[in-house]
């Protein structure tokens, strides 16, 4: 039996006011220097029709050349790129990942990686990223170099290298307006740190950094401590199977405690990386953290962001009081996202991340990325908009900042979440996700309303409809109509259906 929604026109219960670049991303340093990153699926294996394969790969390291491929420099300087980026508003880009803590500032023009390093970035590139940031209205988090390049393990971190980057962005008039230390510092062995480093060599060198910052770039948020984490579950029962986490790849794993605990520097803004699990690629290493595709519409799916949001809000209490919490990364899976990743199917996981979040806690979201891998907002090369785009583009557009309780119980087919207007007029945006995959959502509107209903074909379409019409670019990329359908007296949200409602 479908769900019956009585939305309410009436005031609503203030819960509290989030960022207003709650949705935000990731343009991963591999993609500004060129690199090393997730091979693409083939378009049989996004549509389900192929499954994924490692081929003779009896582990990780001899399947990497299978799953890897080397990408060229990403181009900031598209018009398309540039312009369908600054269609979000105002967001917070994050420059980072793990190829960042091992490369190496080349603004001397040298042409060398010096040893102990593995990528190279020049000048004329990190001025590219600068240009970006500052052509679509954002604000820039980075994170620095901290590889055996720089020193080793039993040496205190130097600002030598991040010097030059600081002092490169202001002298161009640029600012990074926020750091984290290292990207995903909790995997000791396979972030790109000296051999032999340890949790206690993390504790010394952050609060060196912390410091160095402070002194010297104090309008800088310090932001960390940037873990990937999860919780495993080991029932068969969807409503109880909570997937792990990517790290659990690294033999010699680091808690928040430990690189937290005995921490002089206190962190302005607490973070945490997320994913719902890891894709195929990773499946051979971690099995049980692994979704297959029929499980990502059920409630123990969708519930691995608020539970995992729940896990790091005593950590934030603790370690930054008071202080916002953000997810420096978030997407499908670890490992470069699921096959269905930039397909119809993950904007319930995107949007329901998004819906859960503001109601737990204030912060910002980074979904990795904007334009790289299968879990990006945009198709590597083309740019061509994915669904993910438009559900969070319409997120953007209607969902304000003032977060209210709809009294409404999460259950299958009935997800409802409420905010104020963003276009600042009186009234409340409802965003309801209906995820059963046989019954329909009745939504009773109290008045008319302006509705957004996206569908798709398929689960697996990689297009997406909003109120009956494709969202693709037309010839000259610009935007479809995206205008919503009044409507009064109830809604049908048919199975697999989502709908913003603005009232």
């Amino acid at each position: 039996m479908g769900q019956n929604i009585i939305l309410k026109n009436s005031p609503l219960q203030v819960i509290r006011t989030v960022n207003d670049k709650l949705m935000s991303y990731n343009v991963e340093f591999t993609e500004v220097t060129g690199g090393t990153f997730w091979k693409a699926y083939t378009p049989e294996q996004i549509a389900g029709t192929e499954k994924f394969s490692v081929g003779d790969a009896k582990d990780i390291v001899t399947a990497m050349s299978n799953l890897m491929q080397v990408y060229p420099p990403i181009d900031l300087y598209n018009e398309k790129l540039r312009k369908l980026a600054k269609e979000f508003g105002p967001v917070w880009v994050r420059v980072s990942g793990t190829w960042a803590t091992k490369t190496y500032y080349d603004f001397e023009g040298t042409g060398v990686t010096p040893e102990g390093y593995q990528n190279r970035l020049t000048k004329e590139q990190w001025i590219g990223v600068l240009d970006f940031v500052k052509a679509i209205d954002a604000k820039l988090l980075i994170s620095v170099a901290n590889c055996e390049g720089l020193h080793k393990a039993d040496e205190p971190w130097n600002p030598s290298q991040a010097e030059k980057l600081f002092a490169l962005t202001k002298e161009y008039g640029a600012t990074i307006d926020a750091v984290e230390f290292t990207n995903e510092p909790n995997m000791l062995d396979i972030t790109g740190f000296p051999p032999g480093y340890t949790a206690e060599n993390y504790v010394r060198d952050e609060d060196i950094f912390h410091k160095w910052v402070r002194d010297n770039y104090p309008g800088t948020l310090i932001v960390g401590p940037c873990n990937t984490g999860g919780v495993m579950g080991d029932s068969e029962e969807a409503d109880e199977a909570i997937s792990g986490g990517v790290e659990n790849i690294s033999g010699n794993l680091a808690t928040c405690d430990d690189l937290m605990k005995d921490a002089k520097e206190p962190l302005d803004v607490y973070s945490y990386h997320y994913y719902n699990g890891i894709s195929e690629r990773l499946e051979m290493v971690m099995p049980a953290a692994h979704w297959d595709a029929d499980k990502v519409l059920t409630e123990g799916y969708l519930k691995v962001a608020p539970v995992n949001c729940e896990i790091n809000i005593p950590f934030r209490d603790k370690y930054c009081p008071g202080g916002e919490m953000w997810v420096t990364e978030s997407g499908d899976a670890g490992g470069g996202g699921d096959t269905w990743a930039s397909t119809y199917v993950d904007v319930f996981r995107t949007l329901n991340e998004l819906g859960t979040f503001a109601t737990l806690t204030d912060g910002v979201i980074f979904h990795n990325t904007l334009a790289s891998s299968d879990y990006g907002f945009l198709k590597h090369g083309t740019f061509e908009p994915r669904p993910n785009y438009f559900a969070v583009l319409l997120w953007n557009r209607i969902m304000g900042t003032t977060v209210y309780n709809t009294e409404e119980e999460i259950r299958e087919g009935a997800h409802v979440f409420a905010h104020s207007r963003r276009d600042g007029k009186e009234g409340i945006a409802y965003l309801i996700i209906n995820n059963s995959e046989t019954e329909a959502t009745t939504v009773e509107l109290p008045k008319s309303a302006q509705v957004y209903k996206l569908h798709a074909d398929t689960l697996r379409a990689t297009t997406m409809k909003l109120n009956g019409k494709e969202l693709v670019l037309d010839e000259n990329n610009e935007l479809p109509d995206m205008s919503p359908v009044l409507m009064e007296g109830a809604l049908t949200l048919e199975p697999a259906t989502i709908a913003f409602v603005v009232m």
